[in-house]
């Protein structure tokens, strides 16, 4: 049995989203093959998600000073404990499945904030005299993208997912890229059966 934390950075539905059709095609296949396997869906658009702002690093600061948690301000203490809570829901899940479109060459800002709060100094990554080191060696990750165009997996997008995943230690990654659909909307339904079989096939194995 593991725990798979589900990153949906999409806005819409499958009926108008290539990323979360093929998103909801490898669930169903994973919970098929893996039915002991317990999913947690974390919807980025319709979650309160911290962004690392003025209030956060004040915080931190204080914090790191020898602050009491109770010395913070209300709002303080309300932005860290939410902020924390996204942390610990990533280091209890052993899988990971990210999913989102390219949109303006990089990722969506809500998926942006999402990773913040996983890229943790003493928590997923440590630094040493040789330069950061990655803490996080027990979890695997998927990432599923769409883009319009045909970038081969190259996009500042999908390095910047596979970057951030491998600087925290990451290493045991797959990927699914939905691309040219817009490019060449006549081999659209070609590229949605073939991210389907890549999905579904991956499913198994994950």
């Amino acid at each position: 049995m593991a725990n798979v934390l589900v990153v949906n950075a999409h806005p819409l539905a499958a009926e108008d989203s290539q990323t979360v059709t093929i998103l909801d095609t490898f669930i169903e296949a994973h919970q098929a093959s893996h039915p002991e396997d317990v999913f947690t869906m974390l919807d980025l658009y319709y979650t309160d998600l911290p962004e690392i702002d003025g209030d956060l690093l004040l915080a931190w600061k204080s914090l790191q000073k020898g602050a009491d948690f109770t010395e913070l301000s209300n709002i303080q203490q309300e932005k860290v404990r939410v902020f924390n809570e996204f942390t610990d829901q990533f280091l209890a899940s052993e899988k990971i499945v990210i999913a989102n479109a390219l949109w303006n060459l990089n990722i969506p800002t809500k998926l942006k904030a999402w990773f913040d709060t996983i890229n943790v100094a003493g928590k997923t990554f440590k630094c040493t005299a040789e330069g950061p080191t990655g803490l996080i060696t027990d979890k695997k990750a998927l990432h599923i993208q769409s883009s319009g165009g045909t970038y081969n997996g190259q996009d500042f997008s999908a390095q910047y997912v596979k970057g951030i995943l491998n600087f925290i230690g990451i290493t045991e990654f797959d990927s699914i890229y939905i691309e040219g659909a817009d490019y060449d909307p006549a081999r659209a339904p070609e590229i949605m059966a073939a991210a389907k079989e890549k999905a579904k096939s991956l499913a198994a194995q994950f």
